[in-house]
């Protein structure tokens, strides 16, 4: 794919790895489409961006708000590119320190939010790259955000690694599945990210999951998770795969 003049979609575009990523887009030349929740931060983002972003509220959970934000973002030109980002997750252990079980509410929230939010992301995404000529030999391509929790999940992420191994196993059967429409799609599964989320934990915090990474040893970037999902939109032969941007981190059980 040609990122320059291509319309793109970033979920979960008015901050972190999402703001990021629209940013190295529009950099690159390509008109992007910031899909978030209507309270977030994404008019401000947007404006921020310059004439080639848009904000267009939606929710990834939600088929008419998330459809709808996405024919708003066709009002640039014909959809060619989906980085969906938008996702989150909330500490569950299968049994409280009573020995009650865990909340089912609170796992099937996030599983809500980020296994049913990926597959919108596919399918309504798809839905709209299938109805435009091929470019190129290809119509689109998907980025999805996976995490290195799909693979060595710490104690208290349940409901978390469920949902991100649900989309590395989903990566591999939608690229297939979208082949016939010369859609490809892959995820990207980081490790510690500096996202805003941790720049709210203490320094010494910070610091001791920095030293977990092997090589760098630092929290990875925001924009290192951009360039790579504007690599994979790029690079045509990229398809069906989760790559693991970590730093050759393996997560410890705690």
């Amino acid at each position: 794919m040609q990122v320059n003049g291509s319309v793109i979609a970033v979920t979960g575009g008015a901050s972190g790895l999402g703001l990021a990523t629209a940013q190295r887009l529009v950099d690159a030349g390509a008109k992007v489409a910031l899909v978030d929740l209507p309270g977030s931060n994404g008019e401000t983002a947007a404006k921020e961006l310059g004439e080639n972003a848009i904000f267009t509220p939606g929710d990834v959970t939600d088929e008419n708000s998330f459809g709808d934000a996405l024919d708003a973002a066709e009002q640039m030109g014909p959809l060619e590119g989906l980085i969906h980002c938008a996702g989150s997750g909330r500490r569950l252990r299968l049994l409280d320190k009573d020995g009650n079980p865990g909340s089912l509410a609170d796992f099937e929230f996030v599983i809500r939010l980020n296994l049913v939010g990926s597959f919108n992301a596919l399918r309504l995404g798809a839905a709209r790259m299938a109805k435009h000529e091929p470019i190129g030999g290809e119509r689109g391509a998907i980025v999805m955000t996976a995490s290195v929790a799909a693979f060595e999940g710490q104690i208290g992420q349940i409901p978390y690694t469920a949902s991100k191994a649900g989309i590395v196993g989903m990566t591999l059967t939608a690229a297939r599945d979208l082949a016939s429409k010369g859609i490809r799609v892959c995820s990207i599964a980081p490790g510690i990210m500096d996202t805003p989320l941790l720049g709210r934990l203490r320094e010494d915090v910070r610091q001791s999951l920095a030293v977990s990474v092997p090589n760098p040893q630092r929290l990875g970037t925001p924009d290192e998770f951009a360039q790579l999902a504007t690599q994979i939109l790029e690079n045509a032969y990229l398809n069906g795969e989760t790559i693991r941007l970590d730093g050759a981190l393996r997560m410890a059980p705690r």
